[in-house]
């Protein structure tokens, strides 16, 4: 679990090492003392997944090798329920649409890194009540279980 004090772990996946610093820059203006780490491969996202536990992932959406689109299809894969935001140049509207269907839980435009800290806020927030709410259901099927055994 997560201490109040303990600093935001960042994955950043992104290609552009000015662009990554200006993320992290725009999280602490907002308030957050993280720590980043900037992957920009399949490779080196799948070690940071299993190596360490991140509190979010910021991806870019187009890159030369691999996609925002490839690192939420890696999170995914790895069943792992990380809050997860585009971050991109240029991406239209469908395109948006689609990485949220995809399971993007936000995207930020770069020439809008302003609404970065806020999105990251929202979705921690999300995420933990998408875990507090797993542990109500397993207890509840823990107490049924017991339940049944008890007849």
């Amino acid at each position: 679990m997560k201490e109040a004090n303990d600093p935001l772990q960042v994955l950043i996946v992104e290609d552009s090492e000015n662009d990554a610093l200006l993320a992290e820059l725009e999280l602490q203006r907002a308030g957050y003392d993280c720590l980043c780490h900037r992957v920009d491969t399949t490779e080196s996202m799948s070690e940071a997944l299993e190596n360490q536990a991140w509190d979010v992932v910021i991806a870019d959406y187009a890159m030369p090798h691999f996609t925002g689109l490839d690192a939420l299809a890696l999170v995914k894969e790895k069943a792992l329920d990380l809050p997860f935001i585009i971050v991109s140049a240029v991406i239209s509207e469908d395109t948006a649409v689609a990485a949220m269907k995809a399971g993007a839980h936000d995207y930020v435009m770069k020439d809008k890194l302003a609404r970065l800290g806020p999105a990251i806020g929202r979705e921690l927030r999300e995420a933990e009540l998408r875990r507090q709410r797993r542990r109500s259901e397993q207890r509840l099927q823990v107490e049924h279980a017991v339940t049944r055994v008890a007849r």
